[in-house]
């Protein structure tokens, strides 16, 4: 029988809400859970590979770029040749490049087998909240299963490091890429089984010209900001790199400007809620994957804890995550944006500050703290975000805005990696790479602490200038704007329109 939502190449007895919501997050888990697993992996990885500091860097940093890349462009193609087909192959060439990170010869494969992995991560995220949009068709209950999905998002990403500490323990790094594997093939054979096929009544023409720019920018912003540290800010490749990321932003924005559906309708910054909600997603998302890269190195290199008591030193970060995700998204709902959002850079700033005199013997229990206080505002801010970023925006311009925002978390998380180990690696003074130069971390690292206070700071001012009354009417007047422009239909089989709000990394 067909019901409204899905394509006719449904099964006869329609999706089953409940377990569909579950097969995605089961992908949400593998995606997530990979950006942060991988960290207490590292001393392992430069252990066995070799590589500099520069190296663990790109090991991070290879797949966020490439997520961070083609994450709009892998919702709007999904939306256009269906969901389900982009989602298994989303799934196929993430386990195949886990499988070639499980094999990497040396340092510079892994990179690239990461970078391959980041492809197939991209087509997951966007598209698999997609389909839980469009088989949730009640509003209510749509907005329940959202709720879970952001939940999980986070949960993920709080438990990646202790899942990387037990599997590099006892398994050896390259588990914490062989395991995607059977939880990938699980995620594919029941994507086959129960989700329905479905597609978007209308849809964006691709911005291969934007795209293209996007990439360009991010990748020589990336590679000028990590490499800084071997070469020097003055070198000449250096500033080569950050010219020419600054030349793909100017000419992104003058494409762009001239396009009558872009990829990023420079529009939607006119609205304050939005332009804060992805600042703030940029600077909370650098705070937190900058903690977790260097604390994951100081506790393994200079405290000489093994991977596993790494791995549960962060168990706090986690546990923060957890209680404070699903609060911060009852206080939206109950006081606004604001609230959660200044708590959110009380937490972020309150676990940097802690930390702004690392040293080798730092007490424990202070670094308990930290990691608790870290994990707690970074709970706090995902549920701010995504309100912010749509609203006040037509409900055919939600999905758009969520992915941006998305798109600037992703952002926020490559930034994050690059400049913390940059700042660090010059602060070390230029020691060879190695124990006598990680003996420096925590001295090197205080810099970076001060960074992110400073970081949550410009979280609360941009919170309180988001929230206000200006910004509401920033916003009603850009969804006037808005409203006159209507995306061209696609021919083919259709579903009903809906605004699919997107969530989490």
């Amino acid at each position: 029988m067909f019901r409204p939502g899905v394509t006719a190449s449904s099964h006869d007895r329609g999706p089953r809400p409940g377990l569909v919501l579950a097969i995605c997050c089961l992908s949400l888990l593998l995606v997530m859970m990979d950006v942060t697993i991988v960290n207490v992996a590292l001393p392992a990885i430069r252990g066995a590979l070799g590589g500099r500091l520069s190296t663990l860097q790109w090991v991070v940093d290879a797949y966020t770029l490439a997520v961070a890349s083609l994450l709009v462009l892998a919702g709007s193609t999904a939306d256009r040749i269906g969901r389900r087909r982009i989602f298994l192959a989303g799934i196929a060439l993430f386990c195949l490049g886990s499988a070639l990170c499980g094999m990497a010869p040396g340092a510079t494969a892994l990179v690239l087998a990461r970078a391959f992995q980041g492809v197939g991560g991209a087509m997951l995220n966007p598209v698999a909240l997609s389909i839980v949009a469009n088989v949730f068709v009640d509003p209510a209950a749509r907005a329940r299963a959202i709720g879970v999905w952001g939940a999980m998002s986070g949960v993920a990403l709080a438990l990646g490091p202790v899942a990387g500490g037990v599997l590099t323990t006892y398994a050896g790094w390259r588990s914490v890429f062989w395991i995607n594997l059977p939880i990938g093939l699980a995620a594919m054979l029941l994507t086959l089984r129960f989700i329905p096929e479905s597609r978007a009544a209308r849809v964006r023409p691709v911005d291969g010209p934007a795209q293209c720019l996007v990439a360009l920018s991010l990748a020589a912003l990336t590679a000028g900001l990590i490499e800084a540290r071997d070469y020097g800010w003055h070198a000449l490749p250096i500033r080569l790199a950050l010219a020419l990321s600054a030349a793909g932003l100017a000419a992104l924005v003058m494409v762009e400007r001239r396009r009558a559906l872009p990829l990023l309708d420079l529009r939607f910054f006119r609205a304050l809620p939005f332009t804060g909600a992805i600042l703030i997603a940029i600077c909370a998302f650098a705070i937190f994957s900058g903690f977790l890269f260097l604390n994951t190195l100081y506790l393994q290199d200079v405290r000489g804890f093994s991977a596993l008591r790494a791995g549960f030193c962060t168990l706090p970060f986690a546990l923060g995550v957890v209680a404070c995700a699903p609060l911060s998204g009852r206080l939206v709902a109950a006081r606004g944006a604001r609230l959660p959002l200044l708590l959110s850079a009380a937490g972020l700033g309150g676990g940097a500050l802690l930390l702004t005199g690392l040293a080798a013997a730092t007490p424990l229990g202070v670094l308990l703290a930290a990691y608790g206080l870290c994990g707690c505002g970074f709970g706090l801010c995902n549920a701010p975000i995504t309100n912010a970023a749509v609203s006040g925006m037509p409900r055919d311009q939600a999905g758009l805005a969520a992915s941006l925002a998305s798109t600037s978390r992703q952002v926020g998380a490559l930034l994050g990696i690059a400049l913390s180990g940059t700042m660090t690696g010059v602060a070390m003074r230029g020691a060879a790479d190695g124990g006598a130069a990680m003996a420096q971390l925590p001295q090197a690292s205080h810099g970076v602490w001060w960074g992110m206070v400073a970081l949550s700071g410009v979280i609360a001012g941009l919170g309180l200038l988001s929230t206000g009354a200006r910004a509401r009417r920033s916003a009603q007047a850009v969804r006037a704007l808005l409203e006159v422009s209507v995306p061209p239909p696609v021919t083919g089989p259709t579903i009903r329109p809906h605004p699919h709000i997107m969530s989490g990394r």
